[in-house]
């Protein structure tokens, strides 16, 4: 998935009211940013730390910039914007190039399910179940090379294994699948301490037949495409 437009530079100063940002770009000015990032994005949003924001031109925006990635001094990246993954998944899923996950005809996103729900992607292929696939995006990390989820308490998140599960004990393919926007990840994990409940809840699903895919992502000022795949949280 490219970036429809450049990503410039910037620093960021603080992030607030969880979607908004201000920040510096590189000639000094100093702008309110959006971020597309709900979660309480531990470890990634220090004062002074590197970000790379997409610009937009379009009149109906009232912020001119979003915060994309955050760059480590290490030369590593780390994606924040929620919204990647999915985008980048469904390249993936309809070019048939994610491992597990190929050989449908269909890619249908956003389809109802559970109780007022919708899953992220629906497949569908001639003579084989019907998997529903969750997608989750990873960027904690307070190990070198281990990202973990959730990052804060999510009810959501809880909500979506659980109907997971009852579809995987309906007889379809239920899938969680963990989406690794980090390129410094080599393992993952759940957050148990910081969500014993999305922990407890994530050990119940696999137990009634979900499974469990993780794969981390190329990410540079450029684009984020999918990498190879990680080994799943265990229960």
């Amino acid at each position: 998935m490219r970036f429809q437009t450049p990503l410039v530079p910037a620093t960021l100063l603080r992030r607030y009211k969880r979607f908004l940002a201000d920040i510096r770009l590189e000639d000094g000015t100093e702008v309110v940013a959006h971020c597309a990032n709900p979660g309480s994005m531990l470890g990634l949003r220090e004062p002074g730390c590197r970000i790379w924001v997409e610009p937009n031109d379009d009149p109906k925006k009232k912020l001119k910039y979003g915060w994309r990635l955050v760059e480590h001094g290490d030369g590593h990246f780390t994606g924040v914007d929620t919204s990647v993954p999915n985008r980048a998944l469904k390249e993936a899923l309809m070019a048939g190039q994610v491992p597990g996950l190929t050989g449908y005809d269909q890619v249908l996103p956003e389809q109802k399910y559970g109780t007022a729900s919708r899953v992220d992607f629906l497949l569908r292929g001639a003579g084989r179940p019907d998997a529903y696939v969750e997608v989750k995006s990873m960027t904690l990390s307070r190990q070198p090379g281990l990202a973990e989820f959730p990052d804060s308490v999510t009810a959501r998140g809880l909500k979506h294994l659980e109907e997971l599960a009852q579809v995987a004990q309906q007889g379809h393919r239920a899938v969680m699948l963990f989406l690794v926007q980090r390129t410094d990840a080599r393992a993952t994990a759940i957050a148990a301490d910081i969500d014993p409940g999305y922990a407890e809840g994530y050990a119940r699903a696999l137990a009634a037949g979900v499974e469990a895919l993780a794969f981390g992502c190329n990410i540079a000022p450029e684009e984020i495409t999918l990498a190879g795949a990680l080994p799943p949280p265990p229960a």
